[in-house]
């Protein structure tokens, strides 16, 4: 059983964006702004990757399902974030239980979706890093 953990979301998941249009609306509890420490963001195109990296931060939301929707949400980002189980070699990202920090600086465990090992290691290399850690800061 996966434990009913909020959502840490960086991207195309923000408030605002596509996704969360698509996935979020409607079926949240509670969100409020976030921050992931120790990630660096990189440009996809077209949506972001969140990579481990000591001293960096991402900033995002800390998403919470609505009471009763949290099965079929999770199911429903793992397929958005092409994420198939842990240690899956076709994982897009791999779903982590990481802290988020909120705004008063109290942190809490969530679900989010770093950028699986090989594509890590290829946007270290070469990708484009977005400056403050901030999808909408991109534009």
């Amino acid at each position: 059983m996966t434990a009913e953990l909020p959502f840490f979301v960086y991207g195309t998941l923000r408030p605002g964006e596509v996704n969360h249009d698509l996935f979020l609306r409607g079926r949240t509890a509670a969100e409020e702004p976030a921050r992931l420490p120790d990630a660096l963001l990189y440009d996809g195109p077209g949506y972001p990757y969140a990579v481990p990296h000591p001293g960096s931060e991402v900033v995002g939301e800390l998403v919470t399902a609505a009471p009763g929707a949290y099965g079929r949400l999770l199911a429903e980002l793992d397929r958005l974030e092409e994420y198939h189980g842990p240690d899956r070699p076709l994982n897009v990202y791999d779903r982590v239980r990481r802290d988020a920090v909120r705004p008063d600086g109290t942190r809490t465990a969530a679900w989010v979706y770093l950028a699986a090992p090989l594509l890590a290691r290829r946007l270290r290399e070469s990708g484009t890093e977005i400056p403050g850690g901030d999808w909408f800061g991109r534009r």
